[in-house]
């Protein structure tokens, strides 16, 4: 296979971004993912930052409130990303090194989502 054969993040990448304010609870987060189906979202925050539908659910089994419980609290810090010019075979291996299943795609700012679910679909 070329390298003109491969696939970019940007060809699969999810866009519009979907985002939430680190002072939302995770119950907003949750319906924010459940209505656009997503499991993922970017917290406008600094360092970047995501809630997963992972760490909606370690909260749930932590028995936490999720209607009182901040995003800020749950939230995965410093997170990887990715460029939209990255191959797709390269995120592949960041998700199986990190053993995570989304990166954001930053090109000066945030552009986009990419997924295991993406991978997935390349590779089926």
């Amino acid at each position: 296979m070329s390298t003109d054969d491969r696939t970019r993040v940007k060809e699969m990448m999810s866009t519009p971004l979907r985002t939430v304010s680190p002072d939302a609870t995770v119950t907003d987060a949750a319906k924010v993912m459940r209505e656009n189906d997503i499991s993922a979202l970017v917290v406008t925050t600094t360092p970047r930052s995501i809630i997963s539908s992972s760490d909606v659910l370690d909260a749930a089994a932590d028995g936490l409130d999720p209607t009182d419980l901040l995003v800020a609290d749950v939230m995965t810090t410093d997170v990887e990303t990715v460029t939209p010019d990255l191959y797709m075979e390269e995120v592949a291996a960041m998700m199986t090194t990190f053993g995570i299943k989304h990166l954001p795609v930053v090109d000066g700012d945030y552009v986009g989502m990419v997924s295991s679910t993406d991978v997935t679909t390349l590779l089926s």
